[in-house]
């Protein structure tokens, strides 16, 4: 290939730098507030009761731990386009491969979820069918994210904005009527201990009730991907890293802390949203109206992130070489507009099989990426350790963001991820969403196994 052509190929398969700050830290907020908080929280809380309070706090030390592992790396390496490429890097072609293809499906399968989640809702105002309104948003979505990174920073950035402004709306009245300034009996702060105790269920189901909040927490680490298409990118990352344990503290535990203070944790519906209960129960007028709009606003902006963090994974897959080549190519807007493209018409066929199979093929399809997250979270911290292990026998100096208390917060996050991957394997009620995950991850294994025979 001459020099013109490689140019020319360069040209093709380069991202923009379209990202402002702003745009990057909202991402990293929205990221983490979704509907996951807002109506997944009720089954962690009848799962554990009041103690719920520390099944976050732990997930949330453990999701900060792991972010710090992220920015240690990132800030030494601001090359890498995508934090999948990490593993590579640290342990070989097999893990990059692996992990990549792992987070691409993870997030394959929320856009489906997030379709239908945001029809439902819809269709208390809308005259149509579920997979109309969920294909609308589909089509809606794919739209916003073939235009160029800008226009999907800036979606995000104002979605992310609402959610943020509802939370602390939302913990500001709560705290008022915890308080007992705005409640008519006083403060409510008993309700923690008068319903079977703050841990009715024992404090073994604090790490029962960590399993749900994983999965809720998860999407701070998409900042290191859209970093990547940021005008500053260590610096973005190394600010957001920084103060991502106050966002959790913030928005999570300050938030399912009041709602168990304000409300009875037993009167929590599954499935329904504890932010609208609580809202009812102090009063305030259009409580389920109102939480409609946020928590619609919440699964759009998840699902535009699904779709930017597919093509984006996808992306830098193909330009590794561990999918189809012309993935890697990108449009004259620098949009990967190929594997735009790929994650919707994948994002298509879940809602169908939603349609059609919703207690076979989609909750198969669901359950197979219940531990996922896990896994890739724990090679994220496995990698980091041996990075640092390497970086110390060559006699470098210290990174620039370097992890706490190293090795120690590393093993003690590798440990407890571990731990709560054994309480899903033990666990009668998990143990079906483990298996099918430990199914997806020998696939994936299997799928590179084969390739690099073949490449062989």
């Amino acid at each position: 290939m001459n020099t013109t052509e490689l140019d020319a190929q360069v040209a093709k398969d380069r991202l923009s730098h379209a990202l402002r700050p702003r745009h990057v830290t909202m991402i990293a907020i929205g990221g983490i507030i979704g509907a996951g908080l807002l109506v997944s929280s009720s089954i962690a809380i009848l799962q554990v009761g009041p103690a719920v309070i520390l099944s976050y706090a732990l997930t949330g030390v453990l999701v900060l731990l792991v972010m710090r592992c992220l920015g240690e790396m990132a800030v030494e390496m601001p090359q890498v386009r995508s934090f999948t490429e990490f593993t590579r890097v640290a342990l070989g072609n097999w893990a990059g491969f692996s992990v990549g293809w792992l987070y691409w499906y993870f997030w394959a399968i929320v856009i489906p979820i997030e379709a239908i989640a945001g029809a439902a809702i819809l269709q208390q105002w809308l005259p149509y069918d579920n997979w109309v309104i969920g294909t609308m948003l589909m089509a809606a979505m794919t739209a916003v994210n073939l235009m160029s990174a800008r226009s999907f920073g800036e979606f995000e950035f104002w979605f992310a904005s609402i959610k943020v402004a509802a939370i602390i709306v939302f913990i500001t009245t709560c705290l008022a009527y915890a308080l007992g300034w705005t409640s008519p009996t006083g403060p409510t702060f008993g309700n923690l201990t008068e319903h079977g105790g703050f841990a009715p269920f024992g404090f073994a189901a604090v790490l029962t009730g960590a399993i749900p909040v994983f999965f809720s927490m998860m999407g701070a680490e998409v900042v290191t991907i859209a970093a990547a298409e940021s005008t500053e990118p260590a610096k973005s990352v190394a600010r957001l890293v920084s103060t991502v344990v106050w966002r959790i503290l913030a928005f999570y535990l300050g938030s399912v802390a009041l709602i168990v203070s304000v409300v009875p944790w037993n009167s929590v519906k599954p499935g329904e949203s504890p932010f609208t209960l609580a809202l009812n129960f102090m009063g305030i007028p259009l409580a389920g109206t109102l939480m409609s709009i946020i928590i619609l606003t919440a699964v759009l902006s998840c699902l535009n992130s699904s779709f930017y963090v597919a093509s984006r994974v996808l992306f830098v897959l193909a330009e590794k070489g561990d999918a189809p080549r012309f993935l890697a190519e990108t449009n004259r807007r620098f949009v990967p507009a190929r594997s735009v493209w790929l994650a919707s018409i994948i994002g298509f066929i879940g809602v169908i099989a939603a349609i059609l199979s919703p207690g076979l093929v989609f909750a198969w399809l669901v359950k197979a990426t219940g531990a996922i997250i896990i896994v890739i979270y724990i090679m994220i911290c496995v990698s980091q350790v041996r990075l640092r292990r390497a970086r110390e026998c060559e006699g470098k100096p210290a990174p620039a963001l370097p992890m706490w208390l190293f090795p120690w917060a590393s093993y003690f996050a590798i440990a407890a991820m571990l731990a709560v991957l054994i309480k899903m394997a033990i666990d009668p009620k998990m143990t079906s969403e483990f298996w099918a995950s430990a199914g997806s991850i020998a696939v994936v294994l299997i799928a590179y196994f084969i390739k690099s025979r073949v490449k062989r």
